[in-house]
C-alpha cells in the first residue's frame, strides 16, 4: 500500500487529489500540518510519497511550494488537476438562517466571496485548513457556525451540506504535483503506469 503525505487533515483537497490520482489503489493518507513538515517526513522516510499544490487558477503559481519542491531534492512523478468546488456545511439540523460565523482557509473564503456577501450578518473567520474548519464544528458540536469545505470533508466529519457549489468561479482548478524520493522514483513510476494500464483494461 502506498503512503501519501498531504498538507492538511483528512477531507482536505490534497486528499481528494491523492485519491483521484491513485484511483485504483488502496492508499494511506499521512496528514501534515505544513508543507515543510510534509517534506521533512519524506526526508525521514524515502518510501513516503508526497502531494503538493503548485498552481491555482485564481492564486496563480504557489511560489513557496515551488521552492520547497526544488530544495527537497524530490522527483516529480505525476500531477493531478482538481476542480475546486466548495460546500457550506454545518451540524445536522442547522439551517442557513441559523449560521452566524463562516470558518475556512483564507483562499476558500476569497473563492466564495460572492456567496458570503449575500448574507451580510455572517462573520468570516480564517482557519488553517478547510477540512480542519469542518472537523472543529463536529468535534465541539458548535451551533451557529458553518465551514466552507469540500464535500469529502463534510462527509468525513458528518456535517450537513447547506449549500453546494458556492465558489464564485466555476472554472477554478488547482494543480497538484506527486513527488517521490529520487531513489524510489523509478519503482513508483513503474507501479503507477502498470496500475493505470490495468484500470484502462477493466
Amino acid at each position: 500500500m502506498k503512503r501519501i503525505a498531504i498538507q492538511g487533515i483528512h477531507g482536505a483537497y490534497h486528499e481528494i487529489a491523492a485519491r483521484m490520482f491513485f484511483n485504483q489503489e488502496e492508499i494511506e493518507i499521512m496528514p501534515c500540518v505544513t508543507f515543510k513538515e510534509l517534506f521533512q517526513k519524506m526526508a525521514n522516510d524515502p518510501d513516503l510519497l508526497g502531494i503538493v499544490a503548485i498552481e491555482n487558477t485564481i492564486a496563480g503559481s504557489l511560489l513557496q511550494n515551488h521552492d520547497l519542491v526544488r530544495k527537497s531534492g524530490t522527483v516529480i512523478i505525476g500531477e493531478q488537476k482538481v476542480r475546486i468546488s466548495h460546500t457550506l456545511s454545518a451540524l445536522p439540523g442547522q439551517s442557513i438562517e441559523d449560521i452566524k460565523e463562516i470558518h475556512s482557509h483564507p483562499m476558500a473564503l476569497m473563492q466564495s466571496e460572492e456567496f458570503i456577501d449575500s448574507y451580510a450578518h455572517w462573520k468570516a473567520v480564517e482557519s488553517d485548513d478547510t477540512a480542519l474548519a469542518a472537523k472543529e464544528i463536529m468535534e465541539n458540536k458548535i451551533s451557529g457556525r458553518a465551514a466552507i469545505c469540500s464535500r469529502l470533508a463534510a462527509d468525513t466529519y458528518q456535517l450537513e451540506v447547506l449549500a453546494d457549489g458556492i465558489e464564485t468561479n466555476k472554472l477554478n482548478y488547482t494543480r497538484f504535483l506527486i513527488v517521490a524520493d529520487p531513489g524510489k522514483a523509478d519503482m513508483m513510476l513503474k507501479g503507477i503506469t502498470l496500475n493505470k494500464a490495468a484500470a484502462r483494461r477493466r
